[in-house]
């Protein structure tokens, strides 16, 4: 009866110790893991996005990061410049082939992995349209009064132009994000695969087409206080921001 008992509370001890080992190891693999904040994005790579809410809309606060669509196949990293000219399906890039350059301003994409029906953003989430972006600027001068306030208020307040002195758009506004949509200089990439500008300005994908070949962004220059919509080949490599999709 004595052995039964102590084997008993040997296999007790045992089971215990076990329990023990699963707990710890799953909290110390949980404690990587990043874990999103009811309402912020993930997306299929693990990265969590910061949000922000301005009017009717909730955009990501930073600039989008994936290296693979929404249903996991892996958006392909063009390295060559030669290679990248001559693109017509989806790509993306770190700035200068630099992945540190990613950590902060995100990754450059072509419009074809914009507009691939594999989708780049999170899940709840889109590329925004020119029409959004047409509502954020709307919204914002409602509420600030003036073109330049917009670029103010949405640019990040560091980065532009110098890391040692305050940052600048047009030379004599200080920067304020006031908004909250913290704009980054991301620089971009030229249809020939060369990089240029970053720190300098930042160039972001609408997921609209403004013609066969071309499609419309948005972009902050350091030199500039307005923020400036225009239209582009496909082929160049720009920054993207989403927005959260509507109810239904």
């Amino acid at each position: 009866m004595k052995k039964r008992s102590r084997v008993l509370i040997y296999l007790v001890a045992v089971a215990g110790i076990f329990v023990m080992l699963t707990s710890s190891c799953k909290k110390s693999k949980d404690s990587s893991d990043p874990t999103p904040e009811v309402g912020q994005p993930k997306d299929i790579d693990g990265n969590v996005y910061t949000i922000v809410t301005i009017g009717s809309q909730v955009w990501m606060a930073e600039n989008l990061k994936t290296t693979r669509y929404r249903n996991g196949d892996s958006i392909p990293n063009v390295r060559s410049a030669t290679a990248w000219n001559s693109l017509t399906t989806g790509a993306y890039c770190n700035y200068n082939n630099d992945t540190t350059n990613s950590r902060k301003y995100g990754r450059l994409y072509n419009f074809y992995a914009v507009s691939d029906s594999r989708k780049i953003a999170p899940v709840g989430w889109h590329v925004a349209s020119d029409g959004e972006w047409n509502t954020l600027k709307t919204y914002v001068l409602a509420n600030l009064g003036n073109s330049g306030s917009y670029a103010k208020a949405i640019a990040a307040k560091t980065d532009w132009g110098s890391s040692t002195q305050p940052a600048a758009i047009g030379n004599d506004l200080t920067l304020n994000n006031s908004i909250g949509f913290t704009a980054l200089p991301a620089g971009f990439r030229w249809n020939n695969g060369t990089y240029a500008y970053i720190g300098v300005v930042g160039y972001w994908w609408s997921s609209t087409e403004s013609g066969a070949g071309s499609a419309f962004l948005r972009m902050l220059n350091v030199d500039s206080i307005n923020e400036l919509k225009a239209s582009d080949l496909k082929t160049l490599g720009f920054s993207v921001r989403c927005v959260r999709d509507l109810p239904g």
